[in-house]
């Protein structure tokens, strides 16, 4: 059981999307710090806590056009937990694509991805 298993829909609709997206980006920021090899499993641990809680967000917001873009941000993530290794720079730029969901969370790329951050192609 993950994490936040037990979170309720309810409970995660009574924070902001702005702290909804700044809370994914906090397992996201974690998730960064174990992209060896021996911290496959942790790894995993942590994208599927990325996962359920972008389930929650999907879940809650009734804007379809924030729910397809949350859904294809999730496509991403969903991605990064299959691979058989870790790939930062792709995790970076997930990162930062999620990061730019809200004026709020961009303010932090500077201090989780450095000055300029990965560049999104």
């Amino acid at each position: 059981m993950t994490q936040h298993a037990s979170l309720s829909p309810e409970r995660w609709a009574a924070f902001s999307l702005d702290q909804q997206i700044l809370m994914i980006g906090n397992e996201m920021n974690r998730a960064m710090r174990l992209m060896g090899p021996e911290d496959r499993e942790r790894l995993g641990l942590a994208y599927e806590r990325v996962l359920r809680l972008t389930d929650l967000t999907i879940e809650v917001h009734l804007r379809q056009t924030l729910r397809r873009e949350l859904l294809r941000w999730r496509d991403l993530i969903a991605d990064l937990y299959v691979r058989p290794a870790a790939d930062p720079a792709d995790h970076a730029a997930a990162f930062r694509v999620l990061l730019l969901f809200t004026p709020v969370a961009a303010q932090q790329i500077p201090f989780v991805l450095g000055a300029a951050g990965p560049h999104v192609q």
